[in-house]
């Protein structure tokens, strides 16, 4: 089939390269007219690896990151809750990757311009409507302001929280919604601390720290320590702008004396060069992403909070599902409802189990149960319902071992 995607993104190129492999014609159109390296830290879910590994490029992306050997949740205090090993370390066929997004984006776009051609991957491409359901023509403007039509046998939107075609299909929906939180991210480079793998999790649900490296250690054991400081927020002042600068005066203090010995919290946001300014968003799940042969995928179809480290990951199974399903199913239109009859129910059960913290929900819990601490974590949680926690969120996001192997039976066990 000849089918069209608006926007050249971590899911838009996962999905050309998976759909130009499975023998379609694929073009992609993309709004920025050159694709940079930008942004903070991504962690990409065994999977989603797996999927990736299927085009060759699990190996070049672990280079350029690192292979997360653990997640551990601590209090604001600095005590462990709960943690375990994670992608191989825990024995998936295929790792957890922690990378700079802006890596992993290059990565992928230069990827499918080397498997599509150079010729069908096109830049400076603003998608702006489609003008027929059954036989899609879809209306890109250039940056000069000029337009060029594009007709195909299904037209795919993976441009992001912000979709021209999710806005076409629900001009009613408005802005994103607001969970009443602010995320302050940035890179700094730092000693490894723990594994030297570790990501970690502290705090609660009103002030919380995360961080992890997304590099290998140099010489010197030094990394590119990824991390995001978040506070409640009840009021956004300014609408979601993903390149705007934050003030570490907004929030810095909130983190103070927070050495844990083996994590300078305080200094690791003292390093940073600079930090963006991210407000908690998502959009409430849609009762359809289809109409005739158009469809949304990744960000457009599903926003979610960047909790339990699932976004990037389920756009990456949006395209392998949407693969799937056009070998299934000749006609276009019946294997676009196919792949939205598998993904959407599925993706808006993350959207709503993110909005209750996901996994980590068990700092918040802890923070109820003893927010003054405690001398041993058993006296806080009964026996198994850390492990239940972990293991509800993994059902729900589809990332269990059992699924990984199931959805990639070539992989080794």
């Amino acid at each position: 089939m000849k089918i069209c995607i608006a926007g050249a993104g971590i899911t838009g190129c996962t999905a050309a390269m998976l759909l130009a492999e499975a023998g379609h014609d694929v073009t992609v159109y993309e709004a920025v007219t050159e694709v940079q390296q930008l942004g903070v830290g991504i962690n990409l879910l065994p999977h989603a690896v797996a999927i990736l590994d299927r085009l060759g490029l699990a190996d070049r992306l672990e280079d350029r990151g690192i292979a997360t050997s653990e997640l551990v949740y601590y209090n604001r205090h600095g005590q462990r809750i709960w943690g375990e090993p994670r992608g191989r370390y825990a024995g998936y066929p295929v790792p957890q990757i922690s990378i700079h997004r802006g890596a992993l984006q290059v990565t992928l776009f230069e990827a499918a311009r080397e498997r599509l051609g150079a010729d069908r991957v096109v830049t400076g491409h603003r998608f702006v409507s489609v003008s027929d359901d059954e036989r899609p023509i879809a209306m890109f403007e250039r940056a000069d302001g000029s337009r060029t039509a594009v007709e195909a046998d299904i037209l795919i939107s993976a441009e992001g929280i912000h979709s021209a075609l999710r806005r076409q299909r629900y001009p009613d929906e408005g802005l994103p919604r607001y969970g009443g939180r602010i995320l302050w991210r940035a890179v700094t480079r730092a000693k490894g601390y723990l594994t030297g793998a570790t990501m970690i999790m502290a705090g609660h649900q009103d002030r919380k720290f995360v961080c992890y490296p997304i590099d290998k250690p140099d010489a010197e054991g030094l990394q590119t320590i990824n991390w995001i400081a978040e506070l409640t927020v009840p009021v956004m002042t300014e609408r979601e702008n993903w390149n705007k600068e934050g003030d570490k005066a907004d929030f810095a203090d909130q983190f103070t004396g927070w050495d844990f010995g083996w994590l300078d919290v305080a200094g690791l946001i003292d390093g940073a060069a600079q930090v963006f300014e991210f407000p908690l968003v998502d959009r409430d799940p849609l009762p359809t992403w289809t109409f005739g042969a158009t469809t949304l995928l990744g960000d457009a179809a599903h926003p979610m909070y960047p909790i339990g480290s699932n976004g990037a990951s389920q756009g990456i199974l949006d395209a392998d599902a949407l693969v799937r399903a056009l070998a299934d199913h000749a006609d276009p239109v019946e294997a676009l409802r196919a792949y939205e009859a598998e993904r959407l129910p599925a993706t808006a059960k993350i959207v709503l189990a993110n909005r209750g913290n996901g996994p980590e929900v068990c700092m918040q819990l802890c923070e109820e149960r003893a927010p003054e601490g405690f001398a041993e974590i058993a006296e806080v949680f009964a026996e198994g319902e850390l492990e239940a926690i972990a293991a509800r969120y993994k059902a729900v996001a589809g990332f269990s071992k059992e699924a990984v192997r199931a959805r990639t039976p070539g992989l080794p066990a």
